[in-house]
């Protein structure tokens, strides 16, 4: 799945992480010392958040498009020299590109966020009537908003419209790479399933999930200091009284509790929907020798291999049902959780509109981030379903043995087992040769 599209993959993504890491360290710590030393103008304090389209042009910004262009292309040119890929122009510099996007797609949030005080304070001071603010005053702001907005919506289609491409390589690499070795898989149980239906799942679902997890993370770097910021003006919470940074510490309570939950009640269905997949293809492919075998589906089979898939459905179903009953009370608690936290706050006369709107926008988002997890736990179960049989398919022609779950279905069902054979005779086909013990009935 991975080394057909990135090269070395468990070190790839070992060295990006780290390199990332780094990076984000020196930014955080060093970054604006270097900026000045390079001649950058950066501000010497932070100020009051900047509205309007001048927010992505700052000398702030400039130093960042030029620390990230350097930063990416010294980690670029290292795999390039380092280990030559076929599609490393497209995963290497085109994941670089979509960190990029997906990153400034997070700041026009922010700068939509910066825009939400402003308005809310004038909108707010305008309702007392006392025509200190103009209808001027709040056509300009929305012109701005506007603005922004169209900035938001570029982005979006762009990045949407890249990843799509860079996404189907991914499946058209893994592609090729199960089609060199048809030959010695061919005879898998479900093997043009995994190679044309789950390469194709995989891919849908990593366009989408891998967008929104890096979009996730991104939303992180870029909305906890802002948080970090907003929790000056709430000092005290609900039941627990007055704590250093009040929402940054309900924040992180409240996420760690939801993910904990879910993966607690969830933590069957992975396995579930593996299995199901198994159960799926073996009768669908009974069914596609029936169509030009008269001696198979016959009944009886046909029967046993369907009670199979609505034996594992009903299971399914029913372990969805109380794990959509705990993620439904969490979401709907979530809905309120934060104007819990701020009534004190709110009561004690300590904040505007503007800057209640800038809360509930700043701690939605890095919620929403930490709760990746929780939101998209269904989607992540189908992932790692898809990827087991995957994993499955390859190490037969690796020579690798088979999982747990894999060897115990299949031995149960007599279904197209295929058992490694890590040390074979000389001349009996090379280390991925595989014996395969064929069932008449499938």
């Amino acid at each position: 799945m991975f080394e057909s599209f990135f090269p070395r993959p468990k070190l790839f993504f070992s060295s990006m992480l780290l390199w990332a890491g780094l990076g984000i360290f020196i930014w955080y710590t060093v970054g604006d010392t270097i900026g000045a030393a390079l001649g950058f103008d950066l501000p010497a304090a932070e100020g009051d958040p900047i509205v309007g389209l001048y927010y992505f042009y700052t000398p702030s910004f400039l130093w960042f498009y030029v620390f990230y262009t350097v930063w990416s292309l010294i980690f670029t040119v290292f795999w390039f020299n380092f280990s030559p890929h076929k599609w490393q122009l497209w995963s290497i510099l085109g994941s670089i590109f979509i960190l990029f996007s997906t990153y400034f797609g997070v700041q026009v949030s922010v700068a939509i966020n910066n825009w939400r005080r402003p308005f809310f304070d004038q909108f707010q001071q305008a309702l007392t009537g006392d025509g200190s603010v103009s209808a001027g005053d709040l056509y300009g702001l929305l012109l701005i908003f506007a603005q922004i907005a169209f900035v938001s919506l570029g982005v979006y289609v762009i990045t949407r419209f890249f990843v799509s491409h860079y996404v189907f390589r991914w499946r058209t690499a893994m592609n090729d790479f199960y089609m060199e070795r048809w030959t010695r898989v061919r005879h898998i149980e479900g093997a043009s399933q995994r190679v044309q239906e789950d390469t194709m799942r995989f891919a849908s679902i990593m366009e989408g999930l891998g967008v929104a997890f890096v979009d996730a993370v991104m939303t992180l770097v870029a909305f906890l200091p802002v948080l970090w910021g907003l929790s000056q003006y709430v000092t005290e919470l609900p039941l627990v009284g007055e704590i250093p940074h009040a929402l940054f510490t309900a924040l992180l309570f409240w996420a760690a509790f939801g993910t904990g939950l879910l993966a607690i009640v969830g933590i069957k269905l992975p396995g579930l929907e593996f299995k199901n997949q198994r159960v799926e293809a073996a009768y669908r492919k009974e069914l596609v020798y029936g169509e030009d075998n008269a001696d198979r589906a016959q009944p009886a089979t046909v029967v046993e291999l369907f009670n199979n898939v609505r034996k594992n459905y009903f299971r399914l179903y029913f372990h969805y049902m109380y794990f959509n009953i705990a993620r439904s009370l969490y979401f709907q608690a979530d809905n309120i959780y934060v104007s819990v936290l701020l009534v004190p706050t709110i009561v004690a006369g300590k904040i505007t509109l503007g800057i209640w709107q800038q809360i509930l926008t700043a701690f939605g988002q890095v919620s929403s981030s930490f709760q990746f997890l929780v939101s998209s736990w269904t989607t992540i179960v189908e992932l790692i379903s898809i990827y087991k049989r995957l994993h499955a398919f390859e190490a037969v022609f690796k020579g690798q043995d088979l999982s747990d779950i894999e060897k115990n279905y299949l031995s149960s069902q007599g279904s197209g087992y295929v058992q490694p054979t890590p040390n074979p005779a000389p001349g009996a086909g090379g280390p991925d040769a595989v014996q395969t013990i064929e069932d008449p009935k499938y």
